[in-house]
């Protein structure tokens, strides 16, 4: 057999291929797979790594991850800040030590900051006299300061292009904007945030990025799918494309506003057709919304919150009109991936491709409802009789990130719903499952700790046990069926002769680890089509560089900065 470029052997291969589930060595030439089998038959190599009984496995599929929602170096990140005192702290901190940014902005607010309200203008007193924006951990709500609601002109009564303010009982702005990130990516909320908030600058969002890719690389993900780009930030794609900073493949899927005209979905096939190609980056796949999120009340559910009687939240456009959308974006081509995080959206989502599918005739689409977080039992087996991919985070159902918001407001009555992702791998649905960085941590290793446990990263109390799953479940779920979603499963997922040597070499065979082992280790190797992007032993950039396997003339980035982590 002609010489490999690269051997992975004396490993613990997990092929997720029926044929040969496991193997102990693993060959690549040529970009692709070329031996799978026992390491005494294995061909020589150009480059051969011993990997002493580690675990290999395909590389991760991180089937919903906000690239572009990467930690800004010029904002304070308020991750674990869980009073009002801290954050204050931190805000005053950054505005004291960089008296050259006009705005002052921070990242990853938790909702509970002030007990039994949300918070207000009033709040941010006396840290300074410039605007502050801060935004929630998971981009859906802002919190503004008076200098920036006066700069804006929220107190004057000016609309917002980018969220719904609150009011007061007086009609007076409170500092809290809704709806932030399903207004922020359409083509006129995007065009005043870069134009009034400094953080939204082309230039901020290409840096945040850049770190996010970097740090993909770092975890063991080989394809991102950046679930929400506007059409107008295509080109950052196509720049880091060109300057060879796409260290992963990176599925990109362009944001379709619920109110666009309908020209827009041409508009949309437009770009696709004539958007960047490569085997690092596609674009196709449309973002959508059926609905908003649980903690601010504002997920559409099927019967009134716990804690607000009367209230159900609302869709995110009138019923039917999801329908209309998804069959025409159905019938030109189009895969769709909704957001739907309450019981009413997701069934408003399950009714949108039901519906497209019976119009159009279309049966392998592959459609993705992602979250998923409270599902009504009558909904659950319409994922596999619908083909429909469930995108979840495991992460999302840690108690120590819910407690006294998500779990409060849907009630214990109906606790058995959340995050059901043991019963739709069961029922025969495709869970991919993703982090959905940066509003979780990007480490697939938490990521499968929280499927296995159910549990807080501090092993508090398992909440909701029975839909915990195993560790081969999650790690198909983070291969396999992202795979399969994506219409690459032949490729991609799977390492068997042919396909794509997208790999992950782990520091240990995670299989011999509690749950709690997971958290300590890491990925050593990264390997995308063959090419190693990610080496840990590696001492620096030249090293790293010696090691590659098939540059074809790009030049990636290898930061090694430390991953963050922020609330789910």
């Amino acid at each position: 057999m002609t010489m490999l470029d690269l051997l992975l052997t004396g490993a613990r291969v997990r092929t997720f291929d029926p044929a040969r589930p496991w193997a102990e060595a693993v060959g690549v030439l040529g970009g692709r797979i070329a031996y799978v089998g026992p390491a005494s038959e294995a061909p020589d190599a150009r480059d051969t790594r011993h990997l002493g009984g580690n675990l290999v496995t395909p590389g991760i599929i991180d089937s919903h991850n906000h690239l572009l929602l990467g930690f800004d170096p010029d904002a304070v990140s308020l991750e674990g800040a869980e009073t009002l005192t801290q954050v204050r702290t931190r805000i005053a901190r950054l505005a004291e030590e960089r008296p050259d940014l006009d705005w002052v902005c921070a990242e990853n607010a938790v909702y509970s900051i002030v007990e039994n309200r949300r918070p207000q203008a009033s709040d941010l007193e006396g840290l300074t006299d410039r605007p502050i924006f801060v935004t929630t951990y998971d981009q859906h709500s802002v919190w503004l300061n008076h200098a920036a609601l006066s700069a804006l002109g929220i107190t004057a009564g000016a609309d917002i292009a980018w969220g719904n303010p609150e009011y007061d009982r007086d009609g007076r702005p409170t500092g809290w904007v809704t709806d932030f990130y399903t207004s922020a990516m359409t083509s006129d909320g995007l065009a005043a945030l870069q134009r009034d908030i400094p953080m939204y600058s082309p230039e901020r969002r290409y840096k945040k990025l850049l770190g996010s890719l970097e740090m993909a690389t770092r975890s063991g993900i080989t394809t991102i799918v950046e679930p929400q780009v506007p059409i107008a930030e295509i080109d950052l794609f196509g720049k880091a494309l060109r300057e060879g900073k796409l260290s992963s493949r990176v599925i990109a899927a362009l944001f379709h506003p619920v109110d666009s005209a309908p020209e827009f979905r041409q508009d949309l096939r437009t770009a696709v057709d004539d958007g960047p190609k490569s085997d690092r980056l596609r674009f196709g796949p449309i973002k959508l919304y059926a609905d908003d999120v649980i903690e601010p009340h504002t997920a559409w559910m099927l019967e009134d919150y716990a804690n607000r009687p009367g209230h159900r939240g609302h869709p995110s456009v009138p019923v039917g009109e999801l329908s209309r959308i998804v069959t025409e974006l159905d019938r030109l081509g189009f895969q769709t991936h909704t957001h739907a995080t309450g019981d009413g959206g997701i069934r408003l989502a399950l009714d949108a491709v039901e519906d497209a599918q019976r119009t159009n005739g279309t049966r392998n689409r592959r459609h993705g409802i992602v979250h998923v977080e409270c599902l009504d039992p009558a909904d659950l087996p319409r994922f596999a009789e619908l083909g429909i991919t469930a995108a979840m985070q495991p992460r999302h159902a840690s108690p120590d990130l819910i407690e006294g918001t998500w779990m409060d407001n849907v009630g214990e009555h109906r606790w058995d719903r959340a995050w059901r992702v043991r019963s739709l791998m069961e029922s025969g649905a495709h869970v991919a499952l993703s982090s959905d960085w940066q509003v979780g941590e990007m480490d697939p290793l938490v990521g499968m700790y929280s499927a296995l446990t159910r549990a807080g990263l501090d092993g508090g109390s398992a909440w909701t046990p029975g839909e915990i799953i195993t560790l081969d479940q999650a790690l198909a779920g983070y291969t396999r069926e992202g795979a399969w979603a994506w219409h690459a499963e032949d490729s991609l997922g799977v390492i068997s002769v042919g396909a794509q040597a997208d790999l992950v070499a782990w520091s240990a065979d995670l299989y011999q680890l509690d749950p709690a082992g997971l958290l300590d280790q890491q990925a050593e190797l990264t390997i995308v089509g063959g090419e190693i992007v990610h080496d840990v032993h590696a001492t620096d950039t030249a090293l790293l560089g010696q090691t590659r396997i098939d540059v074809a003339a790009k030049t990636l980035n290898h930061g090694h900065s430390c991953s963050g982590h922020s609330h789910s």
